[in-house]
Formats: C-alpha cells, sequence, structure tokens
C-alpha cells in the first residue's frame, strides 16, 4: 500500500508560514497523513538545499519517500485542500 507523507517548510520569521501551518496540521491529520515541520535556519540548511527550497512556505507531498508534488507560497484553505486531495487521490 502507498504511503503519503508530507513536509511543510516555513521560516520563523514568515507570518504567511504563522498562519498557514495550524491549516496545514489540520488537513494532513484529517487525512491521515504524517506531517514534518522543516524549519528554514542554520542547523538545516544542507536538507533546505537538497530539497531545493527557494521560498517559504513551502508543502510538498511524498509517496513512498519520492517526492509527488510541490505547492510554493501562501495559498487559501480551499485551495490547499483541493490541491492536497487530487495529489493523494491521482497517485492513491
Amino acid at each position: 500500500m502507498a504511503k503519503f507523507s508530507l513536509l511543510e517548510v516555513s521560516g520563523e520569521s514568515c507570518a504567511n508560514c504563522l498562519t498557514l501551518l495550524p491549516v496545514v496540521n489540520r488537513l494532513a491529520r484529517e487525512r491521515g497523513l504524517p506531517v514534518e515541520h522543516l524549519e528554514v535556519n542554520g542547523e538545516n540548511a544542507a536538507r533546505v538545499r537538497e530539497l531545493c527550497i527557494d521560498r517559504v512556505p513551502t508543502l510538498i507531498v511524498f509517496l513512498d519517500g519520492e517526492e509527488i508534488a510541490r505547492c510554493t507560497g501562501f495559498q487559501p484553505e480551499e485551495i490547499l485542500e483541493l490541491w492536497l486531495d487530487a495529489k493523494i487521490s491521482q497517485e492513491g
């Protein structure tokens, strides 16, 4: 069975990131998706570069550890919900 996960990348001084985080957590929880939070800072710089993150917030959907979709920038809750459902239904 396919295993989806969601990575939420944000910056500590990013107002849009702070607004989006509870929405992302709720949407993931409702869909049974594990969600990982990655803060853009010096400690995580190598992983941020590896993932080619150039702006925050960024959401990445993984299927069995492989990236299948990415959404960058602030999106309204309704759009995020539609996007996430489309990605997990087309691959699942």
